[in-house]
């Protein structure tokens, strides 16, 4: 590759995942919240009109919910920390984020139900370099990631994250590809690393999006989210994550604990385009992302 490529790359990708805000940013639960988007369903509400998610979720929430997952992500960061002096490839480290996953979803006690396209979510996809771009709503997108992707992949995260302990420790050993955004030649090595687990079969999640939406709606899809998708010639899956802004959105730290979807779209290929394509290839994801989340909802009988 190129090194105009490459700066091209960098310049555009903004993708940023935040696996450590499970709390980093949550402010106080007091603040008002922006209106549920149209595609949500109304939150339930209990004879007399009162909200399902009232003091007694908020209490819950408060008390044992998050001293849990913060529990949870000092112990097993620690153990990833230690980990990582043995395994520099990032498989023990995947492995202990799945783990510390499927505890936070334990613990939140929010049933996923998982559809569309499975063969999306087998472990092997015939060599096929596979990218998953995925909605972003809330800070527990991540655990329910890597609960339900049943297969080893990396990340795309921004180099702020490295700054918050525990979770930036783990994202720097494991192998996730950080872009750094202010010098964007330190993130020269992490483009060439993540292109080649791409054509070797390691699948990368992306948030398209860039960031946490702070409303509910999607938001308009970064213009450099697919250049690494592209210049790798992966398939690209939709993924729709429904329910987990009402669940934890921003600026709080109550856990409304709920019903989940993840839908999984038809995969897209990239197979003959180039660099030039990437705003078509954009639009085409984000129409398959957004005739995914406008579906009606699953019902879950709890």
């Amino acid at each position: 590759m190129e090194s105009e490529e490459l700066f091209a790359i960098l310049n555009k990708i903004a993708t940023t995942v935040e696996p450590g805000k499970v709390g980093a940013e949550m402010r106080s639960a007091d603040q008002p919240r922006a209106t549920a988007p149209a595609w949500e369903a109304p939150r339930s509400t209990v004879p007399g009109g009162a909200l399902r998610h009232g003091w007694g979720s908020r209490l819950r929430s408060y008390f044992i919910l998050d001293p849990l997952i913060w529990a949870y992500t000092i112990i097993l960061g620690t153990i990833s920390l230690i980990a990582s002096l043995f395994d520099r490839n990032g498989r023990i480290q995947h492995r202990l984020a799945s783990f510390w996953s499927w505890l936070v979803m334990k613990t939140i006690l929010s049933p996923v139900t998982v559809t569309g396209n499975a063969a999306a979510l087998a472990g092997e996809a015939g060599g096929k370099a596979r990218v998953f771009a995925v909605t972003h709503a809330s800070a527990l997108d991540i655990p329910i990631l890597y609960v339900y992707l049943p297969f080893q992949f990396r990340i795309v995260f921004k180099s702020e994250l490295l700054s918050y302990p525990f979770v930036g420790w783990h994202l720097k050993r494991s192998g996730q590809v950080c872009i750094n955004q202010q010098n964007p030649s330190a993130s020269i090595g992490a483009i060439k690393s993540s292109l080649k687990s791409l054509r070797q079969g390691m699948p990368l999640v992306i948030f398209p999006e860039g960031g946490r939406t702070r409303d509910g709606q999607i938001q308009p899809f970064l213009p450099g989210a697919f250049f690494l998708a592209i210049k790798a010639q992966a398939e690209i899956v939709p993924i729709a994550l429904v329910g987990t802004f009402d669940l934890l959105p921003m600026n709080t730290y109550h856990i409304k604990c709920q019903p989940l979807e993840m839908r999984v779209g038809k995969a897209i290929s990239t197979d003959g385009l180039a660099l030039a394509d990437t705003d078509a290839v954009s639009a085409k994801v984000k129409a398959a992302i957004e005739e995914l989340h406008s579906a009606p909802r699953v019902s879950i009988a709890r």
